[in-house]
């Protein structure tokens, strides 16, 4: 097993003051290692999902996060299912999943098949019990990479000229985002000069190389500052709550059809974690009220 380094596992905010540049950078490591710890998809999925993984998280580095933010990919081809989320606390989580019977999946966003929509979802709880603020961008899919679209998105939906790189394999997942700064700031030139020293950066760097050797190495002409740095770690947020939210979505008739010998098996698709319901158990979830349902599940 490959060692992690001092800097993996976190989030590192920077700033290219001269050029008018912020930036963050996430390098992920025994997270990695813990969100695919169940996972034997082809290496084109697992890739996928480690760049959804760093992306969740490079994204939570300028948002005003105090819930959750998560990116999601629903298909119809052989690749179904893309979900990471990253959270406040710092929180990872992600699947990935593929059509019935499909054992090898083709490199790109292609493989989600035609009509394929990709998203970004912004929680954030409110006051009380009310429902969290919820605010959703959908990102064309007019590439076949995780980067470029996302890099779209931030341009035409946001109005920031921003850069993204994603890369992960079989170790680590690691990101690198760069964003104009709002307004004025840094010379007529900056944003320019940044973009094309960032495309210099080459995958291999991008998940080898330690945070400050990464940034000194593409931009110490422009003088990084490292603003802040933020742990990472893998965690999972469901609970016999949520998994009595999801059972109560179904209705009651198909609650029951669920049990098997007396018994419903309910699995969290994220960690493994089961839950069991028996008929009584199921039964009290329709007299006690309805509750929303959050973190999805399967039916075993």
């Amino acid at each position: 097993m490959t060692p992690s380094r001092p800097d993996s596992d976190c989030l590192v905010r920077f700033l290219l003051p001269d050029a008018g540049v912020r930036g963050v950078r996430v390098h992920l490591h025994d997270t990695w290692r813990d969100v695919r710890s169940g996972d034997d998809a082809p290496a084109a999925a697992t890739e996928l999902l480690g760049e959804a993984c760093a992306a969740a998280a490079l994204f939570t580095g300028h948002a005003k996060i105090d819930g959750r933010l998560s990116v999601q990919l629903r298909g119809e081809g052989a690749l179904r299912t893309l979900f990471a989320e990253c959270t406040a606390a710092g929180t990872l989580r992600g699947i990935v999943r593929l059509g019935e019977g499909v054992t090898t999946l083709p490199r790109g966003l292609r493989a989600a098949g035609e009509g394929a929509t990709l998203a970004i979802t912004i929680e954030n709880p409110r006051a009380g019990d009310r429902e969290p603020q919820r605010y959703q961008g959908l990102v064309a899919l007019a590439s076949d990479s995780l980067s470029p679209a996302f890099e779209d998105y931030f341009r035409q939906s946001e109005q920031l000229p921003t850069r993204v790189a994603l890369a992960a394999d079989g170790t680590a997942a690691a990101g690198l985002m760069l964003q104009k700064l709002p307004g004025d700031e840094g010379d007529a030139d900056g944003w320019n000069r940044a973009s094309a020293l960032f495309d210099t950066l080459t995958a291999p760097e991008l998940l080898a190389c330690p945070t400050a050797t990464l940034l000194q190495r593409l931009f110490h002409q422009e003088s990084p500052q490292l603003l802040d740095r933020r742990p990472l770690r893998f965690g999972c947020s469901c609970s016999r709550e949520r998994v009595a939210a999801v059972l109560q979505s179904l209705g009651q008739e198909e609650a029951r059809a669920a049990l098997v010998e007396g018994r419903a098996q309910v699995r969290c698709e994220f960690c493994g974690q089961g839950y069991a319901f028996d008929r009584a158990a199921i039964d009290a979830l329709f007299t006690a009220g309805p509750a929303p349902m959050t973190a999805p599940t399967r039916l075993q």
